[in-house]
């Protein structure tokens, strides 16, 4: 990957998400770009984020579903705008508003997990994010998963950063 990830357009005060949070040393530190019209994101599970041997932990997979929906439908507000993630007039980042993963098979722990989006609507301050989680070797789908995403208030934001000051 090489253009910058949605997630390093973040704020310092709004960087410290346990999935995608740059700021948080014990996270998952997730990125993700575009790949035309999808959403992408490549992350390997370490050996922590066991279910069984060999298979990964379903709190993972949620989590990156997750924070990989957020960031796409903040990146997709800027992209319908037609204005870059570092623009100073805009601000979009967004919420989970709900989250529903369907587990398909089980997935595999040693390898790559590739998280695709599609943004399928955007209506107001809600974006639908719908992700496909595929592992490295894995022929089919491990899981798939849908995020509404509540556009966040600018407010919370500078309340957030007076409250640190």
């Amino acid at each position: 990957m090489t253009q910058q990830a949605f997630q390093d357009y973040y704020e310092d005060v709004t960087s410290y998400c346990y999935g995608c949070g740059r700021l948080n040393q014990a996270g998952l530190q997730i990125k993700t770009v575009w790949d035309g019209d999808e959403s992408v994101t490549v992350y390997r599970p370490k050996s922590q984020h066991i279910a069984i041997p060999g298979y990964v932990y379903g709190g993972l997979i949620a989590s990156l579903i997750d924070c990989h929906g957020t960031g796409t439908a903040a990146a997709a507000a800027y992209r319908q705008l037609g204005v870059p993630m570092d623009d100073p007039n805009y601000y979009f980042r967004y919420v989970t508003g709900s989250l529903h993963v369907d587990y398909l098979q089980p997935t595999p722990l040693g390898v790559d997990l590739t998280i695709r989006g599609e943004v399928v609507e955007i209506k107001g301050r809600k974006t639908v994010v719908r992700s496909v989680v595929y592992a490295e070797g894995v022929h089919e789908p491990t899981a798939r998963g849908e995020v509404v995403a509540i556009q966040m208030p600018r407010a919370w934001v500078e309340e957030m950063v007076a409250g640190n000051s």
